[in-house]
């Protein structure tokens, strides 16, 4: 599979797939969401691949979505941006350097363990913009950290270093920058090594058990949204973005 947006590489029976849209931060449009959404196909579905790792770059991890895709990133299988709500029988490892903001946390808490360099940093900056979080945090954040923890990032939107992020259970791993992917690659290699029924049977019960709240956390995503949808503030916290000014909020 070959794709400019997003790489594969085989290591063993570990798949690595890399994010390669830097000029945009790795920010995920339809072109994107789609070579993200065949990669983690392939992953799930060659029975010779048993653990996968997720990563961004030197840089950056992911901005998430490209405002300009307007939504349109949405696959049969995975969800937003191919991943958000896939099903996947397989370990996958987030290898993060720089910032995972917005839907690039949101990508990191789609997937099973999070390896982060010293320098990252992850957010969800919506609130700044006028919008809500879409892609899960609003409940995921939840799963992966205190409820106090989770409010801070969702309702502030000013990020947390890596290393508090460690500090409270959310990263795995803690390691020089320039050495996430390495760390991440290691670590499903391990996994790769341990009876592949075994790792999968585990994973489906953890993952099932998780899953079990998903109704109802999209539930309450979907009236997040709702009770934004075409207020004023909504434009206008996009329209500031993109011209790189300070928002000007009415509360309508």
């Amino acid at each position: 599979m070959k794709s400019d947006l997003v790489a594969t590489q085989r290591s063993g029976r570990v798949l690595v797939i890399t994010l390669q849209r830097e000029h945009k931060r790795n920010a995920i449009d339809r072109a994107t969401a789609d070579a993200l959404d065949a990669a983690l196909n392939l992953l799930d579905d060659d029975t010779q691949l048993l653990a996968g790792v997720l990563g961004g770059g030197d840089k950056f991890f992911s901005a998430g979505s490209d405002l300009t895709a307007k939504g349109d990133y949405v696959t049969p299988r995975g969800g937003e941006y191919g991943i958000i709500r896939r099903s996947r029988r397989k370990p996958l490892i987030a290898a993060v350097e720089g910032p995972a903001l917005g839907g690039g946390m949101e990508i990191a808490l789609a997937c099973d363990m999070v390896v982060a360099a010293t320098d990252a940093r992850f957010g969800l900056p919506e609130v700044m913009r006028g919008v809500v979080p879409t892609c899960g945090a609003l409940f995921r954040t939840l799963q992966a950290l205190t409820p106090n923890v989770a409010r801070e990032l969702v309702l502030t939107g000013e990020p947390i270093e890596a290393a508090r992020a460690h500090t409270l259970g959310f990263v795995n791993r803690l390691v020089a920058p320039g050495h996430a992917l390495a760390e991440a690659l290691a670590m499903a290699q391990r996994i790769a090594g341990n009876a592949p029924l075994s790792v999968q049977s585990c994973l489906a019960a953890m993952s099932g058990l998780l899953a079990s709240a998903d109704a109802h956390g999209w539930e309450a995503t979907a009236r997040a949204i709702a009770g934004i949808t075409g207020s004023h503030d909504v434009k206008e916290g996009v329209l500031a973005f993109l011209e790189k000014r300070q928002p000007t909020w009415q509360g309508c």
